[in-house]
């Protein structure tokens, strides 16, 4: 996806624009795409921009290298372990900025997954439009591993596509893989792992080609009834996941983690 013109080339989530398709990239390859303040940030600075674009039809919304996206950095939650309320509040009011902001535009949003989306990123993979996942993708919760409840509307998400019981039977999962989500209807198209890059071009171009009108006007009219009830439904989640930061266990995960991380380190 490297055609057209790339704005932000170091930057920690890239936008493409290739005549009627856009694609926004997760870039942080290196710690699996996961998301921290300044890629919330730049996320949602990137949906406002296409936003104002009349001639993008189509957003692709990816992950560079091997993962969609691993969630939330543990390495930011660790770091502010000892008062977590005003960062995770500004993390997760740009992230929602950046998901509203997808469901408002006209353009289509196709979530493209390969590798793991968790947590926040599993949530996210079910929060476009569409949603195209390489055969071997793995989709994992994650949240009530970590002692936390769902954010970047997951709990919106789910309960749209599933209902409030069957959402609650995959939010306390450990993980489904990418047949499983096929067949409760959150995963939209199955991709052969060689063929997701292509596959996800073919399905964006092939729908920048219809009438942009009918496009805009036929995603208003499917989520209109939803809608009004996201933003609100994502400001529930921000509440609740900062209730659950508070508690004992989420503390004492965050330092199993920690040390995790320091013994893999010191290997």
């Amino acid at each position: 996806m490297n055609e057209g013109l790339v704005l932000g080339q170091q930057q920690c989530a890239l936008l493409t624009v290739d005549g009627a398709v856009a694609t926004i990239t997760l870039n942080r390859p290196g710690a699996y795409n996961s998301i921290d303040i300044d890629m919330a940030q730049r996320l949602s600075s990137l949906a406002l921009q296409v936003e104002q674009m009349p001639g993008v039809h189509v957003l692709i919304i990816r992950g560079a290298g091997k993962a969609f996206c691993a969630g939330g950095d543990i390495n930011f939650f660790i770091e502010h372990a000892a008062n977590l309320r005003p960062p995770i509040t500004e993390l997760l009011t740009q992230l929602n900025t950046f998901l509203v902001t997808l469901k408002r535009m006209p353009a289509l949003v196709i979530t493209s997954v390969q590798g793991v989306a968790a947590g926040a990123g599993f949530s996210m993979a079910f929060m476009g439009d569409y949603c195209i996942a390489a055969t071997s993708a793995r989709f994992r919760p994650a949240y009530a591993a970590l002692g936390v409840s769902p954010d970047a509307g997951g709990s919106y998400a789910l309960v749209q596509g599933l209902g409030a019981r069957r959402a609650l039977a995959v939010l306390l999962q450990e993980e489904i893989n990418c047949q499983h989500a096929l067949a409760l209807g959150l995963v939209s198209q199955e991709a052969e792992d060689a063929q997701i890059e292509h596959d996800t071009l073919a399905l964006a171009h092939r729908l920048a080609q219809l009438n942009p009108q009918a496009l805009a006007s036929t995603k208003k009219l499917a989520w209109h009834v939803a809608g009004a009830a996201m933003a609100q439904q994502l400001d529930a989640e921000l509440e609740e996941m900062l209730k659950c930061m508070a508690t004992t266990r989420f503390q004492d995960n965050i330092r199993r983690f920690a040390r995790a991380r320091d013994n893999t380190k010191g290997r």
